[in-house]
């Protein structure tokens, strides 16, 4: 069974949620601040982790950029009453996978959570290898190679890139890639994809011979 680390300071809340995640046959740990989130998942495997984002102690942003630094591979849903864009975007920045706005829907959230697992568990199954111009990517180790020197991705960078290379050359819609690895696609999900890719140029950028072309409103083109 999965393991989930929810953060939730809210009591009534945390303990429903808890409650109602471990009828649908997930395990989960369940704390009531950012700091003790940290120390929890410090000692503990997860599969997934939903932080509440106004917490005391430490956000849940800031709790999202210290397990994304420690385990870049772990799917994160942010839980918060706020709905303001700028919220959401901050959080996609973060490595959110999801952004549910309470009051919550507990059917959809479960929903949310199996599609976020099974797109992570779908990225561990990937075994090609790819050479991108003077690069190397293995997306099963998540690894970008060129000259000697390395660039350890996080779990969206390399599943992103490992798109544009299965069709090296020939255009990637944007749709296929939100519905792939966002699981919908709408605004915030599309300016999330868009720092994505941003990112990756930038680390193929001192490659001069490799880019990625923006066709706009269609989607993405990598070629070098």
């Amino acid at each position: 069974m999965n393991r989930i680390l929810l953060v939730e300071d809210d009591a009534n809340l945390g303990y429903i949620l808890k409650e109602y995640l471990q009828m649908n046959d997930l395990i989960v740990e369940w704390v009531k601040d950012g700091e003790e989130g940290m120390k929890v998942f410090e000692s503990s495997k997860f599969d997934l982790c939903i932080l509440d984002i106004m917490m005391p102690k430490k956000d849940g942003f800031e709790v999202a950029h210290e397990i994304k630094a420690k385990s870049p591979e772990i799917p994160l849903i942010f839980l918060t009453a706020k709905s303001l864009k700028i919220d959401k975007l901050k959080g996609f920045k973060a490595g959110c996978d999801d952004y549910i706005v309470k009051p919550v829907d507990e059917e959809e959230l479960i929903a949310r959570i199996h599609a976020v697992l099974r797109r992570s568990n779908n990225l561990r199954e990937v075994k090609q290898q790819y050479n991108i111009g003077s690069f190397h990517f293995d997306p099963k180790i998540q690894k970008l190679e060129r000259e000697g020197k390395s660039i350890h991705l996080t779990q969206k960078e390399s599943r992103v890139l490992h798109m544009l290379c299965i069709s090296y050359g020939e255009l990637v819609e944007s749709d296929h890639i939100l519905k792939e690895l966002w699981g919908q696609n709408d605004y915030f999900k599309r300016r999330s994809m868009d720092v994505f890719i941003s990112k990756i140029r930038k680390y193929l950028s001192v490659d001069s011979s490799v880019q990625i072309t923006n066709v706009h409103g269609k989607g993405y083109i990598l070629e070098g």
